[in-house]
């Protein structure tokens, strides 16, 4: 993993476990009351790149248990784990943005609460920034991933991943 002073940090993921072994490295960062438990994490990217696939690791990875569902078609799948709010919204559908403050999630977005939201694109301006955002997008056989804090709490969480990880993942 490569950081920048900027709160960038980029790395190759070879494979679907090294997708894994991110969210597995950064769901306890989500529940640790030292950082402030939640946080809110933009994921961007093509059809494809992984962003369900590591919404997925992260919820397992959390401590969420049975069917994690996309929420593709329900905009919306809520989980509750040791009392810890966890949603993962997906807005691809979305034509407008609007419809995501038609839809009411505004309320659901709480500091205490994690929040995963795929394609935040869509809504526009209308989101308030995340704590981390990740852009996934393809790299030969595996994944390009940059994450980018956008708050004390995502900067918090990619010092902590830097320094965890250093020589443990490839970089970009």
């Amino acid at each position: 993993m490569t950081t920048t002073s900027r709160s960038v940090a980029d790395l190759y993921l070879a494979d679907e476990d090294a997708t894994t072994a991110l969210a597995n490295r950064l769901a306890p960062l989500l529940t640790d009351p030292s950082s402030g438990i939640g946080g809110r994490i933009h994921l961007r990217g093509d059809l494809g790149a992984g962003k369900t696939s590591f919404a997925r690791a992260l919820l397992r990875a959390c401590g969420v248990q049975g069917r994690i569902k996309s929420p593709s078609y329900a905009l919306m799948e809520s989980y509750n784990v040791s009392s810890l709010q966890f949603y993962h919204l997906d807005f691809y559908r979305f034509n407008n943005p609007k419809e995501w403050a038609d839809a009411g999630f505004r309320d659901i977005l709480q500091e205490n609460a994690v929040v995963l939201i795929e394609w935040p694109e869509q809504a526009g301006a209308l989101l308030p920034p995340p704590d981390l955002d990740i852009h996934l997008e393809y790299a030969d056989t595996g994944r390009h991933a940059s994450l980018t804090a956008h708050s004390n709490k995502g900067k918090l969480w990619l010092t902590t991943l830097a320094h965890a990880q250093q020589g443990s993942l490839p970089t970009a």
